[in-house]
């Protein structure tokens, strides 16, 4: 069948033309198939003037039975362990394409994914998706500028295996957290520069508070159990005083040591998400009180708030 693997009968036509002097490209034209094809199966088994069907058709059937099994991990011809593998790896990778990775490099990050705990070679990659080595090295190296994926050269050979490490998902979580933290911090500064009471400035302010928030769920707090607790503990004495109180005066009330009120004064300062929507405010001369956070209001509501205050409620007159 043209397109298929030469067949005996194949090679005794190449034999019986060869003998009658025609070239690979005539024999190729008369069986359908590329002079590649004829000028390669020749060279292989014997060269011009040389060639016989019998013994090109045990070699070739060496070739085959050398071939055939399957390989020590039990992947077939193509590497893959069977279809329903090949299939699900080809259908994630379109789903992380959906989000944004190039869709190349989904697919041999999938690929990975779903190999052996040796991983793969770059040979390996690229016989299971039946692309070209740099296509294979492009998206190797993107996927290594990210974390996502590590090298490791076999002991005694120079060939290299690529494989995802345990910790890829933790990789890429902190990866995202640090740029989520990045835009936070990079909206605030603009807020900053445009003031609170503007319509661009509202809308940094709304931006930093998500990504801030975000970075910080996804980061957690990093502290322990016991600071957190004291850290709110404090946010609600103060509350509770409804006023600025100092450290030594905390320390008093609830019967910490002053190196502990500070502690819960520093980890509110470095995760203002514990205390949300409120936030540590420092008075000066180790004096602190809670107030709310200036980007939860905008101008206006401000305002209204503190006229409705002022006013009061029916049911208080």
């Amino acid at each position: 069948m043209p397109g298929g693997r030469l067949t005996y009968a194949d090679r005794g036509q190449i034999a019986a033309w060869l003998a009658d002097g025609l070239g690979y490209a005539e024999i190729g034209r008369r069986l359908g198939r590329p002079t590649s094809t004829v000028s390669r199966e020749v060279a292989r088994n014997g060269g011009f003037g040389a060639y016989v069907a019998d013994d090109a058709q045990r070699t070739a059937g060496g070739r085959a039975r050398r071939r055939k099994p399957d390989r020590p991990d039990g992947s077939g011809p193509d590497g893959w362990p069977d279809e329903r593998v090949r299939g699900f790896a080809e259908s994630f990778a379109t789903v992380l394409a959906g989000t944004g990775l190039p869709r190349m490099t989904s697919r041999v990050f999938v690929c990975l994914l779903t190999a052996d705990a040796d991983g793969l070679t770059a040979a390996e990659l690229v016989r299971r998706l039946r692309v070209s080595p740099a296509s294979v090295s492009k998206s190797i190296g993107y996927l290594e500028t990210v974390e996502l994926v590590a090298r490791r050269s076999d002991p005694g050979e120079r060939r290299e295996r690529y494989l995802i490490g345990d910790d890829v998902w933790g990789t890429a979580w902190r990866a995202d957290t640090g740029a989520h933290g990045e835009v936070a911090a990079a909206a605030q500064q603009g807020l900053d520069i445009l003031g609170s009471d503007t319509a661009a400035g509202l809308r940094l302010g709304r931006m930093g508070r998500f990504f801030g928030q975000l970075s910080e769920q996804m980061h957690g707090s990093g502290l322990a159990e016991g600071a957190v607790h004291d850290a709110l503990t404090l946010v609600a004495a103060l509350v509770h005083a409804g006023r600025p109180v100092g450290i030594a005066g905390l320390a008093d009330a609830l019967a910490w040591s002053e190196a502990r009120v500070r502690a819960a004064v520093e980890a509110n300062r470095g995760q203002p998400a514990i205390a949300d929507p409120l936030v540590l405010q420092d008075i000066g001369a180790q004096e602190y009180a809670v107030v709310a956070r200036s980007d939860r209001l905008s101008a206006e509501q401000r305002e209204a708030i503190e006229k409705a205050g002022a006013q009061g409620s029916p049911q208080s007159r």
